[in-house]
């Protein structure tokens, strides 16, 4: 099946290239992913196979300058392609082919072993790392029917308390709530049972609601107990909500790329994967794309990804998007190479996810 990839950043610098210039831009993108090292006017004369005078190259990558789709950097005579450089031939003369049939079923054999949704999420994103040598990242799938099963507190250390929220039949968030007073255990199993009873097998998206009407209406009524039931309960499901989440991946992959490995600039890149809400930002942007969509450096709209680039893909469950997976790398990444691999990566997830019969 051929991959779709969808254009986030059409560009009309295309219909001012000729058929000429197309090609050495192809070429010369493709030696610096391999190389890595700026792309003299001999080299690409070697490259490119055209009888073309040295003269003639030197003219056509001057008119590929002007477009913006190539530069020089201040140590070099030789040229890279910009962010512009790279859309365009992303875009318009690279060509993607579907993944080895044997690496597909090493992935999905991968994949399959797993056992709760969050396992096989923290699965992909392993594999993406592993195949791409990149940052693999997937977002937690969101939940379609989430029944709350039960919920538990547990004493932790002084005004600490941990609550353990389960969901569906497997799975398990945790929280720390920390609180004005320590708790004693035979209190916190206490306030376990009432909010089990008020709540267990109801819909998550259903309980916050009945929480707050149950706080608000009847509040006079409520003894010393159940208020601090329902106030903490409150404040687990209102973390619960919080957004999406994602896991991540070799991110120690980047630091051997000479374009990314200097300090201050990684050192800003993995606080934004700590951070996490940029990433989560662009990530939100991918949801409704139907195949693969690429943000390559300044097109993200985040500074810190000025050098980056992120290719990614929706997946889903019953044909309900339920996240996105990707990789993030240098904008100087084997683009061939990667695109099918997270398609692929994505197609194997959404089934995985899939309920079996």
């Amino acid at each position: 099946m051929p991959v779709a990839v969808v254009s986030n950043q059409p560009d009309s610098s295309v219909s001012e290239l000729s058929e000429r210039a197309q090609h050495l831009l192809k070429v010369l993108t493709e030696r610096y992913i391999r190389e890595g090292q700026p792309v003299g006017s001999r080299t690409l004369a070697r490259d490119a196979g055209l009888k073309l005078s040295p003269a003639t190259i030197r003219n056509v990558i001057s008119d590929l300058e002007e477009l913006g789709l190539v530069s020089s950097p201040h140590t070099s005579a030789g040229r890279v392609p910009t962010a512009q450089g790279y859309r365009l031939f992303v875009d318009t003369l690279l060509s993607v082919q579907p993944i080895e049939a044997s690496l597909v079923d090493e992935m999905r054999h991968n994949l399959e072993d797993e056992y709760s949704s969050r396992e096989i999420v923290e699965k992909a994103s392993s594999v993406l790392s592993d195949l791409t040598r990149l940052a693999g990242l997937v977002t937690l799938p969101r939940q379609q029917h989430a029944s709350l099963r039960r919920v538990e507190f547990l004493p932790l250390s002084e005004k600490k308390v941990l609550a353990i929220l389960v969901i569906n039949d497997q799975e398990v968030r945790n929280s720390i709530l920390e609180t004005d007073r320590t708790y004693t255990l035979a209190e916190l199993q206490q306030y376990s049972n009432f909010l089990n009873e008020l709540f267990a097998g109801k819909e998550l998206s259903a309980v916050r609601a009945l929480l707050l009407r149950e706080l608000r209406e009847t509040r006079e009524h409520l003894d010393r107990m159940m208020s601090t039931a329902l106030q903490m309960a409150d404040r687990v499901l209102g973390q619960a909500e919080q957004g999406s989440d994602y896991v991540l991946a070799g991110q120690t992959n980047l630091m051997d790329f000479e374009e990314l490995s200097e300090v201050n600039r990684l050192r800003t890149l993995f606080e934004a994967f700590n951070e996490k809400r940029q990433i989560l930002n662009l990530l939100d942007q991918c949801v409704e794309s139907e195949g693969v969509q690429i943000f390559i450096g300044e097109e993200s709209g985040y500074r810190i990804l000025d050098e980056c680039s992120l290719v990614t893909a929706p997946y889903s469950v019953d044909g309900q998007v339920l996240g996105v997976l990707g990789v993030i790398g240098p904008t100087r990444m084997a683009y061939e190479r990667i695109i099918p691999i997270v398609d692929a990566t994505a197609r194997i997830l959404s089934a995985a996810l899939n309920p079996k019969d």
